[in-house]
């Protein structure tokens, strides 16, 4: 079961994601949430100190907080989840735009993403996500086609990972994620609005199978300033 503050936390930020708490409203003091919740103070401020790192609300000295705005959208790494799925979690306008969809039999392309020399075709999709009508995010994934046979255009605009599951009875069932900063490409400045930034935060995944097996690389490249990352942390003794 997660710490008190933490369960007071997701409450909390559910509340502002449902707008209950509207933009610009002063939020509740310390006093008030420790009797709505039946907690201390110090778990109070816990809470109210997580949702001000994510970005949820802005604190004074001597002053109630704020809900504000969100510039940056917190994505859950730590999960795998779909865009479609993730646009629940933003709570924001989202919209994705395929830019391309073919069949690629480039050997030399499949062993450098793959490794794997009996993989004669793969996926190589392209989609652009918007967010609040700007164009924040550009996905490259590619798909094994030994695992991903069909691949269609309508599952590609809605969500590849719910035709896959519910469609096909795929099991998906791990990622590893690394997570840099590079400098913006020409292709990262034709599909996306760049505005001042060079740099863009770049999130590389490989997505396996229940049974272990590779199927998916993923290269999804993130505007700065729409990019955030934040995980609880606990201390463990070594």
């Amino acid at each position: 079961m997660s710490s008190k503050y933490v369960q007071v936390y997701n409450t909390l930020k559910k509340q502002i994601e449902s707008g209950e708490y509207a933009i610009g409203e002063e939020f509740p003091s310390e006093a008030v949430l420790q009797e709505q919740f039946q907690v201390s103070r110090d778990t109070v401020r816990k809470a109210l100190g997580m949702l001000e790192n994510q970005g949820y609300i802005q604190k004074a000295r001597g002053k109630v907080a704020v809900v504000v705005e969100r510039g940056a959208y917190n994505f859950p790494f730590a999960e795998i989840l779909s865009f479609k799925e993730l646009n629940a979690h933003l709570n924001r306008r989202t919209e994705t735009e395929v830019e391309n969809l073919e069949i690629l039999s480039d050997q030399e392309l499949i062993m450098k993403i793959f490794e794997d020399d009996e993989e004669k075709e793969i996926y190589d999709l392209l989609r652009v996500r918007k967010i609040e009508g700007e164009r924040v995010i550009v996905d490259h994934d590619y798909f094994k086609r030994s695992v991903v046979p069909n691949l269609p255009l309508r599952a590609c605009r809605d969500s590849v990972y719910a035709y896959l599951e519910d469609e096909k009875g795929l099991r998906i069932g791990f990622a590893t994620k690394e997570i840099v900063v590079e400098d913006a490409t020409e292709e990262d400045r034709r599909y996306l609005d760049m505005k001042r930034y060079d740099l863009v935060v770049v999130v590389r995944s490989y997505t396996y199978t229940k049974e272990n097996v590779l199927f998916q690389y993923t290269e999804s490249r993130h505007r700065p300033d729409c990019f955030r990352f934040v995980e609880v942390a606990q201390r463990k003794k070594l």
